[in-house]
């Protein structure tokens, strides 16, 4: 009769599983997933549980097993700018790896989440005998710079309604169908950067136009072709 797996052996398995799934270690071998599983830390997290705040000392970077991670920043003035929220096999915070001043934003959980830490010092050191790892890493770095580029065009955009169905068509891929929300719909007011008092009458303004239908989860696009002549007529282009 075989022998039953360990519970370590199945942690392992079950981070191994979580790192292949990530674009970032697309490609690597299974004795590389297994190096890289065996001094990674699992981190659960309750909803609205900050996984580290903007400043704090780097541990080493994330790769989200399960839920969501808001990433934002704070004004002075107390207002939430999300700068992405991080999903199941994504990995975010790389570059705090080479910064001597530590994150640099804050991190919250938006729904009940996992994420794997992986350590700064045994990654740095294996990056120094594998820096094909680094190439991938920079890699991932200019997605993330780009989603922020795309982001500052978006804010740029004149008014709520303008960034709203921009985020619509962007999001639907110009489709009819339902688009999930990035957490809660005061997540997407802070990603538009409005208040949720605002988008709320927005989304109210477009369902009574029955472009869209709002769910606790989802926006459904039900009229894609007014959605993008709304677009184009805000931003000059009709």
């Amino acid at each position: 009769m075989p022998t039953p797996p360990r519970p370590a052996d199945l942690k392992l398995t079950g981070l191994i599983g979580t790192l292949r799934c990530c674009q970032l270690f697309t490609g690597l071998s299974a004795e590389d997933l297994a190096a890289i599983a065996a001094f990674s830390v699992t981190r659960p997290l309750a909803k609205d549980d900050y996984l580290f705040r903007q400043g704090a000392p780097s541990e080493g970077f994330y790769v989200v097993q399960r839920g969501a991670i808001n990433v934002h920043r704070v004004s002075a003035a107390g207002k939430e700018q999300v700068i992405h929220v991080f999903r199941t096999g994504d990995a975010f915070a790389e570059a705090a790896l080479a910064s001597p001043t530590g994150y640099p934003a804050d991190a919250r959980a938006v729904e009940p989440s996992t994420v794997l830490l992986v350590p700064k010092i045994p990654v740095l050191a294996l990056i120094g005998r594998r820096p094909d790892l680094a190439l991938r890493m920079l890699g991932s770095m200019s997605s993330h710079l780009r989603v922020l580029v795309g982001m500052l065009d978006d804010l740029t955009l004149k008014d709520v309604e303008t960034r709203l169905v921009n985020w619509l068509v962007k999001h639907s891929g110009g489709h009819a169908g339902p688009v999930a929300l990035p957490g809660t719909k005061r997540v997407l007011a802070a990603e538009l950067g409005t208040s949720s008092e605002t988008l709320s009458r927005t989304l109210a303004k477009l369902r009574d136009q029955k472009f869209i239908t709002v769910a606790a989860k989802a926006i459904t696009v039900r009229d894609p072709a007014a959605l993008a002549a709304i677009l184009r007529r805000n931003l000059g282009e009709a």
